[in-house]
């Protein structure tokens, strides 16, 4: 809704941040009205309070997310940064009387430079798109997560995103050489480089990769990008037990062998994407492993691992022939989530991260775990990173299933901290994870991220409430 200074709600307050948001912004990057701005209340997660917007601004430049600063530290208002909202921690949740500063606007690939392989864009561009623009010219921009055909690139910065093809081409950080932001006062910086190498100074770059927004807004980014790699080829086996598929994993990894990915579903998830997409996928199998190659000879290295599988217990071993086969099989993978989603309407998404030796021992865990509380879990993992999604479902109507949701979630974080894990591989902290990531660093690591903190953002108006 286009709102005009004379149609905006005028009591004390809000009017006055109103006018002052107004004197530097088009009227059509105001949002106003309670049915629109309630709709960027909150992002993808579950169990995370959101609060009432005051105002929703959408800028469409660098100078315009100044003004908003400006005016935020001025009035004291605090303001929650956004891209897509395909997160699942509670990270872009609003809070009451916030500005949502929704940058999905920003959307423009600035430059595509093949000599120094960088790309610099705004950060609502989508990574599909992004994925498919650098493409051709040749080039890779490795990071995928899954939602990444909405997800956006400064989302994707914000929460540190991984994806599929992480196991063999590392996570968002490793691609973002520079940044420009703009401070909670409004100043401008810019950090980190467009050259290949740089080790000027502090690394503040790698500081706001996974900050959540709370350290500042990332309006520019310089991305290093890869040469296309081939086409790769997919091999899917079957397993009686999950142990016996994380057996086929540690082979795996231990040889040697660099797959472009290497993901496990468990039985659970097998059927429910059976379920939804009516695939045929093997659902008498405990767990499916599957592995990629993008090599110049994918089908000898597929073939390697293979008899990994076999050698671990693997009941059936099914390499595919070509790309479309392939990809039939990462649809399967990719569908994971939404077909949990359908099993009981609601689902908490794990993100724990463990060393891969401990994978089986996670696995294991959870089924006890859901076990105790009566639940459907299912397993989706980065097993090749050791990044598990345990995926628990339930009846959001049924106040003793999502108390008995909540626990199971919880004790699935202990459990990965017991196991030397992290509470979180790629998703990042937001809401619901702010008491574990206290737990897992400890009151000094929690006094020092406090303190950088507040050199950033004193008045505290950045994406308030989140991570600690």
């Amino acid at each position: 809704m286009i709102m005009s200074r004379i149609e905006a709600p005028r009591d004390e307050a809000t009017g006055n941040l109103l006018d002052r948001l107004l004197d530097g912004l088009p009227a059509d990057a105001v949002l106003t009205d309670p049915d629109v701005t309630g709709s960027y209340a909150n992002d993808m997660a579950s169990f995370c309070p959101a609060g009432t917007p005051a105002v929703v601004v959408l800028p469409r430049t660098v100078e315009q997310v100044q003004h908003v600063m400006r005016t935020a530290t001025a009035l004291r208002v605090p303001v929650v940064p956004q891209g897509a909202r395909t997160g699942l921690s509670g990270a872009a949740n609003a809070s009451d009387g916030c500005v949502v500063l929704s940058l999905t606007k920003m959307d423009r690939i600035l430059e595509i430079n093949p000599v120094d392989r960088i790309a610099v864009v705004e950060p609502g561009v989508v990574n599909a798109v992004l994925s498919r623009a650098v493409g051709e010219h040749g080039l890779y921009y490795p990071p995928d997560p899954s939602s990444w055909e909405m997800c956006t690139i400064g989302g994707n910065i914000g929460t540190a995103s991984g994806g599929l093809c992480c196991v063999k081409y590392g996570v968002t950080a490793e691609y973002v050489l520079g940044l420009d932001v703009v401070l909670a006062d409004g100043r401008l910086m810019s950090t980190g480089r467009r050259t290949a190498k740089g080790v000027a100074g502090y690394d503040l770059t790698r500081l706001f990769v996974g900050s959540e927004g709370s350290l500042g807004i990332v309006v520019r980014a310089v991305l290093a990008l890869k040469p296309q790699p081939p086409a790769q080829l997919v091999l899917a086996a079957e397993f009686a037990s999950g142990a016996a598929a994380c057996d086929a994993v540690c082979r795996i990894m231990a040889g040697g062998h660099v797959p472009s990915l290497l993901e496990l579903m468990d039985r659970t998830t097998v059927k429910a994407v059976n379920d939804l997409t009516h695939m045929g996928l093997p659902e008498t199998t405990e767990a499916l492993l599957l592995a990629a190659f993008d090599t110049t000879d994918p089908a000898a290295d597929l073939a390697a691992v293979g008899a990994l599988c076999e050698a671990a217990g693997a009941t059936q071993v099914v390499p595919a022939e070509d790309a479309a086969e392939s990809e039939l099989l990462l649809q399967a993978r990719r569908s994971s989530l939404v077909a949990l989603e359908a099993v009981k309407g609601t689902t908490m998404i794990d993100d724990v991260c463990v060393p891969r030796s401990r994978l089986g021992d996670m696995l294991d865990g959870v089924e006890r775990i859901a076990e105790k509380h009566r639940l459907t879990i299912g397993i989706v993992a980065h097993a090749g990173d050791g990044n598990t999604h345990p995926t628990v479902c339930f009846d959001a109507t049924d106040p003793d299933e999502c108390r008995r949701a909540r626990e199971s979630f919880d004790a699935i974080m202990a459990l990965g901290l017991e196991l030397g894990g992290t509470i979180t591989g790629e998703h990042g902290v937001g809401v619901l994870k702010k008491e574990w990531l206290a737990r897992e660093i400890g009151p000094v690591g929690l006094e020092m991220q406090r303190a950088v903190k507040a050199a950033f953002d004193p008045l505290g108006i950045l994406n308030p409430g989140k991570l600690f």
